[in-house]
């Protein structure tokens, strides 16, 4: 639903904090070989026979991509729940259609230039747009929207959870490999993706809704955008919903991961949104500092060292998790959050301790993919 300025402002009024809504992307697969295979419209028109995945299923970019949407959840447990059993249905669908589903950020081997875009009128214009840019970009990613009252709160969150967006990267970092090679990072799809596309990455801070509303009305007038999900920010207010949008960070491989990473990041956005009310100073670091924090993340994730930025000295990115945990309590505290728990290694670490030890990227993949399926179709099952 594409929305005026007006309109935006009219529906962050009505807007509620703490609602949730999770959007995951998964590449579809070849079962035997485990290539990308373009077969979105076969299991989206099989979905819509489905009432519990005809609503839930949607497109991207490519054909061999699959998004799962949990919907408007009324908290972070309802929105969970609401995803799991989404989860399910998607993984039982693909398995009755003969593909599998993976979930890394990117994959390891697939040739771009393979890949086919999917027919509508919204991809249609980012392609035309964008050109090698877009065809560029197949990645896989995980969305969280959090209800946030007031558009200028909204703002003022957005620029709060400036800072925090590359330690969120290096959590969820599950992506070494791109174009049949070893990066040599942990979220090759950041670098691909958010560093490639125009108005993505972190964000300038705005400081209020009416210069928000200004800058995307420039971009409108000056015809450099059609309509405002042009505007890729990593974190965002999503004009339709009435969200804070956080977009940094990559698909996970074990549903444990994932369920854990929706919850902190909902987290983070309900402490930004506190502290706006409370009206505590904000530390507003220059785009330039965060991005020191933001390349740490994509190149090394939670094996490198990240900066405190307002001490100007390094920490382990590992402690990352305790850092937000202590940073969040209040807000978990106020809205009944529970501690979202973790493992040992996250997505890229695994993939990268198999790689050390001298598994090729077809060992490494399939081994991701098996762990995908066995814990996204079982919600039993679960590392974290």
């Amino acid at each position: 639903m594409i929305v005026s300025l007006d309109q935006a402002e009219a529906i962050f009024a009505a807007s509620a904090d703490a609602t949730v809504g999770i959007e995951e992307e998964f590449a579809i697969l070849d079962p035997a070989s485990f290539d990308l295979a373009p077969r979105y419209e076969e299991l989206n028109a099989a979905a819509q026979g489905d009432p519990g995945l005809r609503d839930a299923v949607a497109g991207e970019l490519i054909s061999s991509e699959i998004e799962i949407r949990s919907g408007r959840g009324e908290n972070l447990a309802d929105a969970l729940a609401r995803q799991r059993a989404a989860r399910r249905g998607l993984f039982a669908l693909a398995d009755a259609q003969g593909v599998r589903l993976g979930a890394t950020g990117t994959h390891p081997w697939a040739d771009y230039r393979e890949q086919t875009n999917i027919d509508t009128e919204h991809y249609r214009r980012v392609v035309e747009g964008l050109q090698y840019v877009a065809r560029r970009n197949n990645t896989f990613s995980l969305h969280v929207h959090v209800g946030i009252q007031g558009a200028d709160r909204a703002v003022r969150v957005c620029d709060r959870l400036r800072p925090v967006l590359p330690l969120l990267l290096a959590v969820s970092a599950s992506s070494p490999y791109l174009d049949g090679r070893d990066a040599g990072l942990h979220s090759a799809r950041t670098q691909s993706f958010t560093k490639s596309f125009p108005r993505c990455g972190i964000p300038d801070s705005y400081g209020s809704w009416s210069a928000y509303a200004e800058y995307v009305a420039f971009l409108e007038r000056t015809h450099s955008i059609a309509e405002y999900t042009q505007v890729w920010w990593s974190v965002r207010p999503h004009f339709a919903f009435g969200t804070v949008e956080v977009r940094i960070c990559d698909v996970q491989t074990t549903a444990g991961e994932s369920d854990a990473l929706s919850g902190l990041i909902t987290a983070c956005v309900l402490q930004a949104a506190h502290d706006v009310d409370a009206g505590l100073a904000d530390a507003d670091p220059p785009r330039r500092l965060i991005e020191e924090n933001f390349w740490r993340a994509i190149r090394f994730g939670l094996d490198g060292k990240l900066i405190d930025l307002e001490h100007a000295t390094e920490f382990p990115a590992a402690a990352a998790v305790e850092r937000l945990l202590a940073w969040t309590a209040p807000a978990r505290a106020a809205h009944g959050l529970q501690e979202p728990a973790f493992g040992a290694l996250n997505g890229a670490q695994r993939q990268r301790r198999m790689i050390d030890a001298g598994a090729d990227a077809a060992e490494v993949y399939r081994a991701t993919v098996r762990e995908t399926h066995s814990t996204y179709s079982d919600p039993k099952a679960s590392r974290a």
